[in-house]
């Protein structure tokens, strides 16, 4: 289009060249160094931006602790090997820049902690992505953590697919557009999430988080059927609450088993464990297995065993 033909307000929306939205505060390790705001990394023809070829993880700094960072990191490269990306950084380098990046920050603010690789090309004129130019970056930024409220779900009409349809095994960015979607359709409805289930009608998690019931003196949550991630903090809340004596039982769920329950929370590492309040038009109050999930997570959390090293730096 000629510039000069351009309509009045073509470009609104569109960020002056060289520079971005600006965020929270925020610094990214890039190229040798920190870089303080939402620093420039990928053009139009970067493959990652362009077909998706991107993994990332995500993990928190609260309170002066960084529960099960090694956990992520490595679950990062995890990931990159799995979408055929090259995990070039070990994870004790990725646990050191951590630590070298919180510096850059308040010790009593609340963090989100982000490890990412991509590709830059692919192959002349295909979809496949190149290995050999994975690119990575850190980024450290300001992201309070959700207030424990009240939390309206119900079910959604889209699905996890299987591991025929998407790279489910890899917490790959080209996932999320569909959980997007489905939470987009859910707040229209007036909910604040919504459970997702799998190609076969089973519930499989809610759109941002792993979820898990309570009924009958024990808890439950959806069996990791390769149609979501058993996210870290699920894990360690079923370790957890093993541990305490809880039975906690992994099996195919429906969404009439979530309708009945007495009562729902969720893991996941943004917010950590929160409670369901209601479900479609039922109300459901704060439960004691919810209650003692989050009890024990904060005491993992803090306890100088678990790999929270904020506190030293």
């Amino acid at each position: 289009m000629d510039a000069l033909n351009t309509p009045p307000g073509f470009s609104a929306g569109y960020p002056a060249l060289g520079r971005t939205t600006a965020f929270s505060k925020t610094y990214t390790f890039v190229a040798g160094d920190w870089h303080e705001g939402n620093v420039p990394l990928m053009g139009p023809r970067t493959h990652g931006a362009w077909l998706g070829s991107v993994v990332f993880d995500g993990a928190r700094a609260f309170e002066g602790v960084t529960p099960d960072l090694d956990l992520h990191c490595a679950r990062v490269n995890r990931s990159a090997e799995t979408f055929r990306l090259k995990p070039v950084v070990p994870v004790d380098v990725w646990i050191g820049l951590v630590a070298d990046g919180l510096k850059h920050f308040s010790r009593d603010v609340e963090l989100y902690i982000r490890p990412m690789y991509w590709a830059e090309t692919g192959a002349p004129g295909a979809v496949r992505h190149d290995p050999d130019s994975t690119c990575w970056c850190l980024t450290i930024y300001e992201a309070p953590m959700p207030h424990v409220g009240s939390c309206a779900i119900a079910l959604s009409q889209y699905r996890r697919p299987t591991i025929e349809c998407a790279p489910v095994d890899a917490k790959a960015s080209c996932l999320y557009p569909n959980n997007a979607r489905a939470i987009i359709e859910a707040q229209s409805r007036g909910f604040d999430n919504c459970l997702m289930c799998d190609l076969l009608g089973n519930v499989a998690e809610l759109a941002t988080a792993n979820i898990f019931m309570a009924k009958d003196g024990a808890v439950y949550t959806p069996e990791a059927n390769g149609t979501f991630l058993s996210g870290v903090t699920r894990r360690r809340v079923i370790m957890l609450l093993r541990g305490d004596g809880v039975d906690v039982i992994e099996k195919t769920l429906t969404y009439a088993d979530f309708r009945d329950a007495d009562e729902i929370f969720s893991t996941g590492n943004f917010s950590k464990v929160k409670p369901v309040t209601r479900i479609d038009d039922r109300k459901i109050a704060p439960g004691p297995f919810y209650e003692k999930a989050r009890a024990l997570y904060w005491a993992f959390a803090h306890d100088a065993g678990a790999a929270n090293f904020r506190a030293k730096c």
